[in-house]
C-alpha cells in the first residue's frame, strides 16, 4: 500500500463520530513531529484541536481539516463495515474516506514532504485540525481562532481539504460559501379530540400553508459569484402518540443557505412576515452559524489553480456552492481561503468512498501549492 492510503486507512479505522477524535490527531501529530513540526494540542470542552507549525514569519500557510465524521446511518446497509476500511475497484470504502480523512492524510504527507525537502523554507507552514466540524462547530476552529487572536497569530492563506470536486479530482475549487441561517419554529395550537374540530386548534393544519409558502418563495436569483439563496425544512415534529388526539404544538427546523444579496436580517424579516400573514401563534429562535464569504485575493487562488493544472491537467472552476465549512471562520480574519479536496458524490452517504488514485494526486497537489507559496 502507498503511504497516503495507509494513513487514510488508519484514520478511517477510528470511530471518530463528532465530537470524538478517537486518536486521529495523535496519528497526524506523530507524522508532523517526525518532520520537525512544533505540535500543540488545544482541547476545549469535549473537542480536540491540533495546531502544528514549521518555520517562522509570513506568509503563514495553513492546511485546515477535521477528524470527526457524521454518524454512519444503518450499519447493516453498508456493503462493508463503515469503520473497517475496505478496498474495492480502486476505491477505499469507509465513513470519512472522502469527508475528510483522505484529505487529512494527503495534507499531512504533503506538509511532511515539503518540509523535508525544504527545511529552510520561507514563512510558516502549519496544519490545523479539529474534531468539531460536523457538530456544533463552537469549540473547534472558531474557538481556536479566538485563542490565535489573543496571541497575535495570523493566517495569510488557508487551504481547506473539504471534498470540493464534482466529477473529477480538481474540477472545482471553493473560493467562498453562502451563509447558513437556522430557524427553530414552534407553532402553538390547542390540543383536543379529533372528533371535535370546533374545540381544537390543530397546529399541523395551521402551520402547513405557512411552511408551503416559505418553501415556494423565490428568495433571490443569486449573482455571478453566489448561487441563489435556498430554503429547506429539515425536521417537523408534532403529535402525542395517540391517533385520536390533535397536538398542542408543532416544532419545525429549517435552514437558509444565503448569499450577501439577501442577507440574514432580510430573511428573518420576510419569514416573520409570512408567519404573521398566516395568523400563526408562534415562537421562533434564530441561529446564524456562518456568514457568506468570498476570497477575492489572487495569490492563493492562482497557486491552487496552477498546482491542480500541473497534476491533473484540469483547471479548477471557482465556485461558492455547497454547504458550509470551517473556512468561514478563517475568512473572517482576512485570510485568503480556498477549499480543495476529493469528489464529494458519496459524502455523508451509505458506502462513502474515495478514489485511491485521487489520494495520491492530492499529496502531489498540496505539495506543489506549498512550494508555490513558500518555496
Amino acid at each position: 500500500m502507498s503511504e497516503v492510503l495507509d494513513l487514510t486507512i488508519e484514520l478511517c479505522r477510528r470511530e471518530s463520530i463528532t465530537p470524538d477524535d478517537a486518536g486521529c490527531q495523535a496519528l497526524v501529530a506523530a507524522r508532523l513531529r517526525d518532520a520537525g513540526f512544533e505540535v500543540e494540542s488545544l482541547r476545549y470542552g469535549a473537542v480536540d484541536n491540533l495546531w502544528a507549525r514549521h518555520g517562522d514569519g509570513a506568509p503563514v500557510v495553513v492546511l485546515l481539516g477535521h477528524t470527526d465524521v457524521v454518524p454512519t446511518g444503518p450499519r447493516e446497509r453498508w456493503s462493508s463495515a463503515p469503520f473497517e476500511p475496505t478496498i474495492r475497484d480502486g476505491h477505499l470504502f469507509a465513513r470519512g474516506a472522502a469527508d475528510m480523512k483522505g484529505s487529512v492524510a494527503a495534507m499531512t504527507l504533503a506538509a511532511h514532504a515539503f518540509v523535508r525537502a525544504n527545511p529552510a523554507h520561507r514563512g510558516t507552514v502549519a496544519m490545523l485540525l479539529t474534531s468539531d466540524e460536523e457538530g456544533d462547530a463552537r469549540d473547534g476552529v472558531r474557538r481556536v481562532l479566538e485563542t490565535f487572536a489573543a496571541r497575535g497569530q495570523r493566517i495569510d492563506h488557508c487551504i481547506v481539504g473539504e471534498p470540493s470536486s464534482s466529477a473529477t479530482l480538481g474540477d472545482v475549487m471553493r473560493v467562498g460559501r453562502r451563509g447558513s441561517l437556522h430557524g427553530h419554529l414552534e407553532v402553538h395550537g390547542l390540543q383536543g379530540h379529533v372528533a371535535f374540530p370546533d374545540k381544537v386548534r390543530n397546529p399541523i393544519h395551521i402551520a402547513a400553508p405557512a411552511l408551503a409558502a416559505l418553501a415556494a418563495r423565490r428568495w433571490d436569483e443569486g449573482d455571478a459569484i453566489f448561487p441563489p439563496t435556498s430554503f429547506q425544512v429539515s425536521n417537523v415534529h408534532a403529535g402525542t402518540g395517540a391517533y385520536n388526539v390533535t397536538p398542542g404544538e408543532l416544532r419545525a427546523d429549517f435552514n437558509f443557505r444565503f448569499n450577501p444579496k439577501t442577507g440574514e436580517q432580510a430573511l428573518r424579516r420576510e419569514v416573520e412576515a409570512i408567519l404573521a400573514a398566516h395568523g400563526l401563534d408562534y415562537s421562533l429562535e434564530w441561529d446564524c452559524s456562518g456568514e457568506p464569504y468570498h476570497t477575492v485575493g489572487r495569490t492563493l487562488v492562482d497557486a491552487v489553480t496552477a498546482a491542480v493544472l500541473e497534476i491533473t491537467g484540469t483547471s479548477p472552476r471557482p465556485d461558492t456552492g455547497g454547504g458550509t465549512s470551517d473556512g468561514r471562520f478563517v475568512a473572517k480574519t482576512g485570510a485568503e481561503v480556498v477549499e480543495l479536496g476529493p469528489i464529494n458524490a458519496t459524502i455523508h452517504q451509505i458506502d462513502e468512498h474515495v478514489r485511491i488514485a485521487d489520494l495520491e494526486s492530492l499529496v502531489a497537489i498540496h505539495t506543489r501549492i506549498l512550494g508555490r507559496l513558500l518555496g
